[in-house]
């Protein structure tokens, strides 16, 4: 699958509409919320077929839904039924260790209630680039590339700065755009000095977009705070606070989008660390910096851009690998987080520990997909491959 953004222009009667349409939608989705709550509480079980039988004789019923397309009422049940998938698949895993809290679906807010999804019906794209909705009509669009595929849903919504957007899933009609290949491979060592350090010597600076934006944020904050709840004034500076905050987060991506792409291109084997980030940011010292740095937002276009080019990406525990000589296999005792460079108490080898770090990455990663054995020892070799795992070209684990 794969998905196609583009901004969306309504008219003043086409975004009332929209908005109609979401507040009814989420009305709806209370409704099936509470229904199912109910239900439970007299003993009685209720699923999405069940629900979504019912939907007819709502819009019978009811004028208002009739002005809805039929697929994206379905979809509103499916959406509770996934809610409560969810929280099913939380509370298996509280009950190994892995989620302290379940979490109970919730009744939506307006502000937790956005987007409309067709799915594969409602929706037709015109000639001129823009988007006939069922109910809604012909809205301008901004489709900056060619879409290629077939079409599989479609979802509409809009953010906290109140722009619009359409979001297609498509099914490609061909496998991938191979890229030629280059030959090389590198591992990828991420951290908050350094955003990432590669296997190759290339260091990348964190760009810190957050912190510098953070006096602009700050002050459009404390004007939101000493606004009147309710008040006109009050949404004119939380849309302010929002766009603050879009800014960062465009920026973020954009800075993501051309390095994954400068790394997909360069390389056929990419090898990152498997970084567990919920759990690192529960560190209060470190957690903003962390967000700031964007690691998983890196890794995630890393893998989509390389499984379109038919490169292939791997990851593997970065556990021992600052502490462990990348150049004769000897794991020192301990290394404390203040020491940046790195000296084997065995060889002599001197090296910076990021660089290090990197070099054992990468060598994790071809002992994994067997392109190659890095010269280490016959002790360290057998221990070294227990701790990658393939992620594969199409981006999920392969036994």
């Amino acid at each position: 699958m794969k998905a196609y953004k583009f901004r969306l222009y309504p008219s003043a009667e086409q975004e009332r509409k929209l908005n109609e349409q979401l507040e009814l939608c989420r009305h709806l989705y209370n409704g099936l919320l509470e229904q199912r709550i109910t239900a439970h509480k007299m003993g009685k079980k209720i699923g999405y077929v069940k629900q979504a039988n019912e939907l007819p004789e709502l819009r019978r019923e009811m004028e208002d839904y009739r002005e809805i397309h039929s697929q994206v009422l379905q979809d509103v049940a499916k959406r509770v039924d996934r809610a409560y998938q969810n929280f099913y698949r939380r509370v298996k895993e509280k009950k190994t260790g892995k989620m302290q809290k379940a979490g109970f679906p919730r009744f939506k807010p307006m502000t937790r209630y956005r987007s409309l999804t067709y799915t594969q019906s409602g929706f037709h794209l015109l000639e001129n680039g823009h988007l006939k909705l069922s109910k809604i009509g012909e809205l301008r669009m901004f489709m900056h590339r060619e879409i290629e595929g077939e079409f599989k849903t479609l979802n509409i919504s809009h953010d906290s700065t109140g722009k619009w957007y359409a979001s297609f899933s498509v099914m490609p009609g061909k496998v991938a755009n191979v890229s030629e290949e280059t030959g090389k491979s590198v591992g990828i060592d991420a951290g908050l000095l350094h955003l990432t350090t590669m296997s190759d010597g290339t260091v990348i600076e964190p760009p810190h977009f957050l912190m510098k934006s953070e006096r602009r944020i700050t002050k459009a904050q404390r004007n939101l705070s000493r606004k009147v709840r309710g008040s006109r004034n009050r949404r004119k500076y939380r849309v302010r606070v929002a766009r603050a905050y879009e800014k960062v987060k465009n920026q973020r991506e954009d800075f993501a989008h051309k390095l994954s792409n400068e790394i997909v291109q360069n390389n056929d084997l990419i090898v990152f660390e498997n970084l567990n980030i919920r759990s690192m940011v529960k560190n209060h010292h470190l957690a903003k910096s962390i967000a700031d740095a964007s690691w998983n937002t890196l890794v995630q276009y890393t893998i989509y851009k390389a499984e379109s080019a038919g490169k292939l990406v791997v990851s593997v525990d970065p556990g021992y690998t600052s502490r462990t000589c990348s150049n004769c296999g000897y794991e020192k005792e301990s290394l404390k987080l203040s020491e940046r460079t790195f000296h084997c108490d065995s060889c002599g080898y001197e090296i910076d520990r990021d660089l290090n770090a990197a070099i054992n990455i990468h060598n994790l990663g071809l002992i994994k997909v067997g392109r190659g054995t890095p010269e280490v020892t016959p002790v360290e070799i057998s221990a070294l491959p227990a701790r990658a795992t393939l992620i594969g070209e199409a981006g999920s684990p392969v036994p």
